[in-house]
């Protein structure tokens, strides 16, 4: 064969591999390559399914050509041994369409679930995930809760929701700095800006890294996590909530809630997960039920839509009218909401009639993790008085993180900057015999 030949083949050869590329990966146009699925597992994340002491869910996400993947799981040991010992444990898998939204890419991706069971508590253990074969991730850290009521330290975040990648990644990254050693992390709503958006849901699982992978996570959805799918089309919760968070079901409330609105009890702290975007009346009965059966030693409810709004303009009045009555009649202790992408953090005192009394009743903290702020309003905070509202601290144009310590009979939240510098501490003190409470605040 002539070089001519041979020269004009290799060319030939060149441009039809070239073409068939472009093909191939046309439904990859535009995305970086942390967004684009392969067989390698990604979006990794813990969340409560079950008794935090004997149990947990892990959910991760890949391309379409792993049809069955598993999890490994063994107690965490001082050198690599460990792993002779692991379980293998068959994940659940769930096709997914990203392309239902056509801002997406064209993409069917798969999502796998694994329900670790019969663990044991207050254990250290290791887990990984993968095909089975020599596409496992790295091995991974949690630890179970205890049995008994003990020393809990957890993270809370208000709404992350804009520009996440390049702001939010500080804050979440400073909070695991701050706090690496907390067991779970309340996410209270807006973790995106664009429900459906793939991009965006891509952006918060590489801020948070392996923090996702170790830290359990307690989401809420927000009003951000509600758009049409498509014009003229009704408000739908993201597309990607239900296939890449596994959450208890509620089997007692309407199908819509499911996975929305749910209860976790970890070591004797019930923490009520309430989803103040629709269907707040069915909530009600639920919210009551969970409270009134009751015997966690601390009760803290958690929700998108400030009960006690400090930006100007907003006002979730279903919650302040409907749900905040049952949170004083049941002693609930800290209500942790977002939406309002300011600071506040106050009090109500239990009244005797119209009456305050020295007794404490639950404190409001509404707060904001991401780079999207809001001006506050003391007006606002003022017209709260009726309601027994007394403001504590208050702060607008601060990224902030949350770190909450129940330990014996205090329960300790302070407020950080994204730089780490404290901004706000308070002290809940409680007496379980007779469930009354004292706020020390000593804000710096």
């Amino acid at each position: 064969m002539s070089k001519f030949h041979t020269s004009a083949l290799l060319l030939l050869f060149a441009f039809a591999s070239a073409f068939s590329s472009v093909f191939a990966h046309e439904e990859h146009k535009g995305l970086h390559h942390w967004e684009i699925p392969s067989k390698d597992p990604d979006r990794i994340i813990l969340t409560f399914l079950g008794d935090p002491a004997t149990s947990r869910a892990v959910t991760w996400r890949t391309d379409n050509t792993v049809a069955q993947a598993v999890a490994q799981i063994a107690v965490a040991g001082v050198n690599s041994e460990f792993a002779e010992k692991a379980l293998t444990v068959k994940a659940q898998v769930e096709p997914f369409d990203i392309g239902v939204d056509k801002k997406n890419a064209p993409l069917t991706v798969h999502y796998h679930s694994v329900h670790f069971e019969n663990l044991q508590p207050d254990t250290l253990y290791a887990y990984r995930v993968g095909s089975g074969k020599n596409d496992f991730t790295e091995w991974l850290h949690f630890r179970t809760a205890k049995r008994d009521y003990s020393k809990t330290k957890f993270v809370y975040f208000g709404d992350a929701q804009n520009n996440i990648l390049s702001h939010w990644s500080r804050l979440i990254r400073m909070a695991y700095q701050t706090a690496p050693d907390a067991a779970f992390a309340i996410h209270a709503g807006d973790l995106v800006d664009q429900a459906h958006r793939d991009q965006e849901w891509a952006e918060w699982f590489k801020a948070g890294g392996f923090i996702h992978r170790q830290w359990t996570s307690v989401p809420a959805a927000g009003n951000h996590e509600f758009m049409p799918v498509a014009k003229e089309q009704p408000q739908k919760l993201s597309i990607q909530w239900r296939p890449q968070f596994t959450l208890p079901v509620e089997k007692d409330l309407p199908e819509e809630l499911h996975e929305t609105t749910y209860t976790v009890d970890y070591q004797d702290i019930r923490i009520i997960v309430l989803d103040s975007n629709w269907k707040l009346d069915e909530q009600r009965d639920y919210l009551e039920r969970q409270l009134k059966n009751c015997t966690a030693k601390w009760k803290i409810v958690t929700c998108h839509h400030s009960i006690f709004s400090p930006a100007k303009g907003r006002d979730f009045a279903y919650g302040l009218n409907t749900w905040k009555p049952l949170l004083d009649k049941y002693g609930v202790d800290l209500v942790l909401n977002g939406h309002d992408h300011t600071y506040a953090r106050g009090h109500v005192p239990v009244r005797s009639g119209k009456q305050d009394t020295d007794n404490l009743g639950a404190v409001y903290v509404t707060s904001v993790s991401g780079p999207k702020q809001y001006n506050g309003s003391s007006e606002q905070l003022k017209s709260y008085a009726d309601k027994g509202y007394r403001s504590d601290k208050v702060a607008e144009q601060t990224q902030f993180f949350q770190v909450i310590t129940i330990e014996d009979d205090k329960l300790e939240y302070v407020a950080y900057t994204v730089l780490g510098d404290e901004h706000d501490r308070c002290v809940i003190t409680k007496d379980f015999k007779t469930n009354k409470k004292t706020l020390s605040n000593s804000a710096p």
